[in-house]
């Protein structure tokens, strides 16, 4: 690196295969791009093939069914070879990619195979092709999961061999402000993306020929076609501060005499509140600061998940609940549930149940919050706060639609106001539904612990909300995260 440093310090022409041998490497990856997406198409004809082989020894042969023509067979087998790979490729899942998921990856296959079905059907329709649909749904259910098995099959590979330094592309970054450091960092944490900074162009003249976080600083933004003239560079990535924003427009008229891929970094993020991201309106692209974390499929897995679940757990625990229910009235006078008022998503307040753990008269003076050796509580209720099979009738609250089993824990509106005035993220809780558990609890913070780390957790669960992180959750408390030393 201190080569590379005094090279462009000084001016001199570098050439590719004097640098470090990851770049190097990168060279023989990219002439052979081509290659591998053949290797892709391969792949998934031979996959595909199987798929269907599979699928018909299942009908024909497991099932016993009478089997049709083999002419019959062969011509569907060569529709499925020869609309598939097309159909993927207009979903671009031979495209390079390095950025997409691992979910997003098996959605846009599993998008795809839909595609390709819908196309197989409509043409032996119109085709008046004799098929057996049970082969082909059969068929869609093997091509899916061995496709989706064999390519994040292949991405680990791929993840593994560009942390080793291998099949990397080269980015120019110009910046060299917190904006620019902060795309470092996120570089180097994700190196299985196969990214590498390899110099970096400033506006400060005096700056040239130093190090920021790592990286050498090779010139000053005028001399940006100087730059890629002697070291072409996969790619450009401007991360400027707002004060610079006018450098960009100059930067674009340079660059779009070049076809290096260009990307800008919005020095925005540090405004971003919650699930913040590009998208468009109209083929206009608009930054998205702060929005709703669940819409659309995502609102309705979760809420069928929920019915699901919770009522599975109602049908597990109902001997249970009425053992509580006759133990809480044996203790006294009193309702056996108590309603008490939450505020649940987009501020809306509902009437969380609980089995009553304290006497009826406990909130005569007034809304306080339970404290260790709270001489307000029943001895059941005692017990019941510390199992926490007091929060048990709140299933009900999650059929009714009111509450998830998974989600930040809802608070009480008197207590609200004075949480918002010390943590100014804490209304973000409310953009979705309340929990029974969440991913604060299980991580001990119940009760009188840290508002401003709770809201941290619950901030977290939410930007990385997905079905396994529930059951996750759901996991971890029904193995024994429902105990809390905090629970009172």
């Amino acid at each position: 690196m201190q080569s590379l440093r005094g090279d462009w310090a000084s001016g001199s022409c570098i050439r590719r295969e004097d640098c470090n041998c990851a770049t190097r490497d990168y060279g023989v990856f990219g002439r052979f791009q081509h290659f591998y997406t053949s290797v892709k198409v391969a792949t998934d004809v031979v996959v595909l093939a199987l798929a269907f082989g599979l699928a018909y020894a299942t009908v024909f042969w497991a099932l016993g069914r009478p089997a049709p023509p083999l002419e019959n067979s062969l011509v569907s087998l060569i529709m499925v070879l020869t609309i598939f790979p097309l159909t993927f490729r207009q979903a671009r899942l031979y495209a390079t990619n390095r950025s997409r998921t691992h979910i997003g990856e098996v959605f846009e296959i599993f998008k795809a195979t839909i595609t390709g079905a819908l196309i197989i059907v409509a043409l032996t329709y119109f085709m008046r092709e004799r098929y057996s649909r049970l082969t082909y749904a059969i068929f869609l259910s093997y091509a899916f999961l061995m496709l989706s098995a064999t390519r994040l099959g292949a991405r680990e590979i791929l993840n593994e061999i560009r942390r080793r330094g291998y099949n990397l592309k080269t980015i120019l970054l110009i910046g060299t402000g917190s904006l620019a450091e902060h795309v470092q960092e996120t570089i180097e944490l994700h190196r299985e993306l196969g990214f590498r900074v390899v110099g970096i162009l400033t506006r400060n003249r005096w700056e040239v020929g130093g190090y920021h976080k790592g990286a050498p600083i090779i010139g000053h933004t005028q001399e940006v076609e100087a730059v890629l003239d002697r070291y072409p560079a996969d790619q450009v990535l401007i991360a400027l501060p707002i004060e610079d924003q006018s450098l960009v427009k100059e930067l674009m008229e340079r660059l779009a005499l070049r076809t290096v891929d260009v990307k800008i970094v919005p020095d925005l993020y540090q405004y971003i509140t919650l699930c913040g991201g590009l998208e468009e309106f109209g083929g206009l692209p608009i930054i998205n600061l702060q929005s709703a974390p669940l819409d659309g499929w995502n609102l309705i897995a979760k809420r069928v998940f929920d019915m699901i679940f919770a009522s599975l757990a109602l049908l597990v625990t109902s001997p249970l609940l009425a053992l509580i229910a006759l133990g809480v009235k044996w203790t006294g006078p009193g309702p056996i549930l108590f309603r008490q008022e939450r505020m649940g998503m987009d501020g809306r307040t509902f009437r969380m149940l609980k089995f009553r753990t304290m006497d009826r008269n406990a909130e005569v003076e007034g809304a306080k919050m339970a404290s260790k050796h709270d001489p307000r509580r029943t001895g059941l209720g005692s017990i019941l706060r510390r199992t926490s099979l007091d929060e048990l009738p709140q299933l009900f609250n999650v059929l009714s639609g009111e509450m998830s089993l998974v989600g930040p824990r809802p608070e009480r509106p008197v207590f609200i106001e004075e949480f918002k005035q010390l943590v100014p993220k804490y209304q973000l809780r409310h953009k979705v539904k309340a929990g029974i558990t969440g991913w604060a609890q299980i991580n001990g913070l119940r009760g009188q612990t840290s508002i401003q780390k709770r809201i941290e957790y619950d901030l977290y669960y939410i930007e990385n909300w997905s079905l396994l992180l529930d059951v996750k959750i759901l996991l971890r408390t029904a193995l024994g995260g429902f105990l809390s030393k905090n629970a009172y």
